[in-house]
């Protein structure tokens, strides 16, 4: 993967890391229960389900990527529509504060908060139809696909330990703060202006380049 290609994924990542959804909430669920530290583990099962997510992905694009540039151009602007209709729909989120149940301190056991984010992620269809409207973008069909995807793989990996954690710290200090509307309406069109800004870049974007 070149170079150039990889720091444009890489830019396009935080904003598939930091979008809120099912991972992000289950990160400030794990916070607010067992504090930062101890909840921070669920994100080693969260990103565990992203890689299996994208295993699966992966099987399935190899003839695709060896179509034609009408065939690419398809995938390519299908994922644009898909990151912008998102934002689109984020954007008009309604503003509902976050609802996480706190409970009563429970025993911690890892392999439970583990178990917990790799099921969120990987029976999440969402996010593998995410990942295939993204990725092909970003893949040389005429270069070992392997190395690509261990590089996407790697990326978002990266980005989500960063932005899970984010999550996972402003849940166990701060949660209080999304509970009123206007601080939830704020960040869902923050989010939603995310979308609609890496379905411009992706717009832009050439697998040539």
């Amino acid at each position: 993967m070149p170079l150039s290609t990889w720091l444009t994924f890489f830019a396009a990542s935080w904003a598939i890391s930091f979008s809120p959804g099912a991972g992000a909430v289950s990160a400030m669920a794990a916070g607010l229960k067992y504090g930062f530290l101890r909840g921070y583990w669920i994100t080693l099962g969260l990103i565990s389900g992203i890689l299996c997510q994208l295993l699966v992905v992966s099987v399935g694009l190899g003839a695709l990527l060896s179509a034609s540039e009408v065939g690419f151009a398809i995938v390519k602007w299908l994922g644009v529509g898909y990151l912008i209709y998102l934002g689109w729909r984020q954007f008009r989120s309604d503003a509902s504060p976050v609802a996480v149940d706190a409970g009563n301190p429970a025993a911690f056991r890892i392999r439970e908060l583990l178990l917990r984010g790799w099921l969120v992620n990987v029976t999440n269809p969402k996010g593998t139809v995410f990942l295939l409207a993204v990725v092909p973008q970003f893949l040389d069909p005429t270069r070992a696909l392997t190395p690509q995807y261990l590089a996407i793989g790697a990326t978002l990996c990266f980005t989500d330990i960063v932005a899970m954690g984010c999550y996972t710290a402003l849940a166990s200090r701060a949660l209080k703060l999304l509970r009123k509307p206007r601080h939830v309406r704020w960040l869902n069109r923050c989010f939603g202006a995310l979308f609609i800004l890496a379905g411009t870049v992706l717009a832009t974007f050439s697998r040539h380049k």
